[in-house]
């Protein structure tokens, strides 16, 4: 008998492990795209871009420029949830590699943040190239922004709700 509930435990274990990484990601990543999305709203806001051109900006590295500032509000959510598809993705990257690092969970503070400009670093220098958005002129000031935004709203955010996630688990 107790042989059996064991066996019925044991296979129900990788079930609930992915169910509950699953939500960890989703917790994050809302988190994550919610707090990136409102720096991305209020610093394009402070240089008189409206939030609309923030997503339509993002829709454009699927479907180009023209495309995107065309396509109306179907652009506009097709932005937001690219936006969130790559929140996702961040969180579930950093998930992982806590996994082979648990470092990263024991110094969530410090390894987010730079995990933040680790990310930074990856979209600017590496997706965004590869996407058919519309090349910015470089600006010093706007990189250090990002940076910062990347490393306050991206990756620390991620950090603490995996470890939060990892942490009430034991």
């Amino acid at each position: 008998m107790n042989e059996n509930l064991l066996a019925e435990q044991l296979e129900e274990a990788p079930s609930v492990s992915v169910l509950r990484d699953l939500q960890t990601i989703v917790y994050g990543g809302l988190c994550v795209g919610t707090l990136d999305g409102l720096a991305a709203i209020i610093n394009s806001g402070i240089k008189g871009v409206s939030p609309d051109r923030v997503f339509h900006y993002i829709a454009s590295g699927l479907i180009g420029s023209e495309a995107s500032y065309n396509g109306g509000a179907a652009t506009i959510i097709l932005g937001i949830l690219i936006h969130f598809a790559i929140a996702y993705g961040v969180v579930a990257v950093f998930l992982l590699l806590s996994r082979s690092f648990p470092v990263l969970l024991s110094r969530a503070v410090i390894s987010g943040m730079v995990y933040g400009i680790a990310v930074y670093f990856a979209m600017a220098y590496l997706i965004v190239p590869l996407s058919a958005v519309p090349k910015l002129p470089f600006s010093i000031s706007g990189m250090m922004t990002s940076i910062v935004i990347h490393m306050f709203c991206v990756g620390l955010p991620a950090a603490l709700v995996v470890r939060h996630r990892s942490m009430s688990r034991k």
